[in-house]
């Protein structure tokens, strides 16, 4: 078949920060008013409150605001213990910030394939990774969509190993109840603009209940800082500044209900998507809106199909208007910035096969039914047309 090339002017966007600015604009333009009349730009009262209500809001006892996704495993990971000669249990197909985070704090990461239905790290897999070197696990919870956590937590109390959770794409999802985060010993998000919870630039947070991973975190989050000039311990500069964190206080009462629109909309591409040739992803039941069985809670943080025919998809896609993009193309392991890790092609068949297939669609609280309903007609018209 024939594809056309994307236009100029997307007809339906990936993502638009503009939209939730919009319906916000007031309250947050007072917000950074307020930061710039106060003189207070890095770590003060906006940061603080920030920490202390976005750690409750996932059931924590501290937070400790840092100036990315990225810097919070890394510092979780220091500030937990784990450094030179450790390795760490993660998964290839997840973003190369949680690898090169592993990889910052001096240890060594070691992959574990996923599962097949979910793309989740498949806890079968991490037995079979550990050895006598193994001090963490770094379980990814992908697209929105708790990682099981029971087993993993059980696999890491009968080996002694510390579990730092990448929530990077869960804000606000919920395991058996709990919310992402609170589960292992340490929880990190991602405030990227394009999260569930996003700012106006790069920010990130550690939430945690342990006195000391959060004390020694705040140290090294600050050159390893006891008090100022004062460096106990080897540290970083990665600070989360009043300015992001003023916008982040503003939206978080806002998270719940985005959530519930971004639920929604997946039930709806479900619907216009039916009986195609393309494999959905599974929508929790229960009639408590999101919340599914046994406490399960998916966010959504993006809607991902899989096709043999992804590129195909994606170019006839991009020919009508249509912005879509693919999480994440190429496996960790086959990358050339970690092929000292000494894996080969075939060493994760079911990470390396959905990469090939993987499409995530438009999805984000402020897409329109009109725009999710263009979207659903293109892809139902590319499958039609005998592609």
């Amino acid at each position: 078949m024939t594809v056309a090339k994307q236009t100029d002017a997307p007809r339906v966007p990936f993502f638009d920060y503009r939209r939730q600015y919009d319906n916000l604009s007031v309250r947050l333009d007072a917000a950074v008013a307020r930061v710039l009349h106060s003189g207070r730009l890095i770590l003060d009262g906006e940061v603080r409150a920030f920490e202390e209500g976005f750690a409750r809001y996932c059931g924590a006892s501290g937070g400790i605001g840092v100036n990315s996704g990225t810097d919070a495993i890394q510092v979780a990971l220091r500030a937990a213990g784990i450094g030179e000669g450790d390795e760490v249990i993660t998964v290839p197909n997840t973003s190369v910030g949680t690898v090169s985070a592993i990889c910052s704090a001096g240890a060594r990461p070691v992959f574990a394939d996923v599962l097949e239905e979910s793309l989740l790290i498949d806890p079968g897999e991490i037995v079979a990774r550990i050895t006598p070197r193994t001090k963490a696990l770094v379980p990814v919870h992908l697209y929105g969509r708790a990682a099981d956590m029971g087993p993993i937590m059980e696999i890491a109390a009968g080996h002694r190993l510390v579990v730092i959770e990448d929530c990077a794409q869960s804000h606000g999802a919920e395991y058996r109840g709990r919310k992402t985060g609170s589960i292992g010993h340490a929880g990190c998000f991602s405030f990227y603009p394009t999260k569930n919870l996003g700012a106006f630039g790069d920010a990130g947070m550690i939430v945690t209940s342990d006195p000391g991973i959060a004390s020694r975190a705040r140290a090294i989050r600050t050159y390893g800082w006891e008090r100022r000039d004062m460096s106990v311990r080897q540290g970083i500069n990665s600070r989360l500044d009043e300015l992001q964190a003023a916008v982040l206080r503003e939206k978080l009462p806002f998270l719940d209900d985005w959530n519930r629109r971004r639920y929604e909309l997946a039930v709806q591409y479900r619907q216009l998507l039916a009986g195609l040739p393309l494999t959905l992803p599974a929508i929790p039941a229960g009639p408590a809106g999101p919340a599914g069985p046994a406490g399960m809670l998916h966010v959504f943080h993006l809607f991902v199909v899989r096709t043999q025919l992804r590129d195909d998809l994606m170019a006839y896609l991009a020919g009508r208007g249509i912005v879509t993009l693919v999480h994440y193309p190429v496996p960790l392991h086959l990358q050339p910035a970690y092929a000292h890790l000494g894996y080969s092609e075939g060493a994760f068949p079911v990470s390396e096969r959905a990469q090939k297939e993987i499409l995530s669609l438009p999805l984000f609280p402020e897409l329109t039914r009109g725009e999710l309903e263009e979207v659903g007609s293109a892809v139902r018209a590319f499958f039609m047309a005998g592609a």
